[in-house]
């Protein structure tokens, strides 16, 4: 899975720090909603500690977990695309720790450091691959009729 080590450890020590001055620490309590889907996308996150589910509405049922993400990983891309609504939920599992970036500030970064811009969409594209991967996997798992086999 996508995480920081392709967000921050690959990216030049310069960059991460410019993009680190937007950064604060922000912790969420268990069971806590860091978003809902079709909800605002401003800000993102970058996982130190605990967990965080991702789900997706269902109708009809309650939302389904598609993906659980850890430490070192990233939370968020919706961010990056206008309209900026979030295209799945988010819920701490347990007590979650976090370095958490403002959208817009972030925006504006990438485009005064179009160097630092694109290594970021480099990277939150690679994100977004996986994150759809898995979203496709988890649905066909929900959805697949147990013991079939797609031809």
């Amino acid at each position: 899975m996508t995480g920081w080590p392709l967000l921050l450890d690959t990216l030049p020590q310069v960059q991460r720090d410019r993009l680190f001055t937007l950064a604060d620490e922000r912790d969420f309590r268990a069971g806590s909603t860091l978003f809902d889907e079709g909800g605002v996308a401003d800000r993102f996150w970058l996982i130190r500690s605990g967990e965080v589910a991702l789900d997706v509405y269902v109708p009809g049922r309650r939302a389904q977990v598609v993906e659980t993400l850890g430490p070192r990983q990233q939370l968020g891309w919706s961010w990056i695309f206008p309209p900026y609504r979030w295209h799945l939920g988010a819920r701490a599992l347990g007590a979650v720790r976090t370095w958490e970036f403002p959208a817009a500030e972030v925006r504006e970064l990438c485009m005064a450091d179009t160097e630092l811009g694109y290594e970021l969409m480099l990277r939150c594209a690679a994100l977004i691959a996986d994150r759809l991967q898995a979203t496709r996997l988890r649905l066909l798992d929900l959805y697949t009729p147990h013991g079939s086999v797609p031809s």
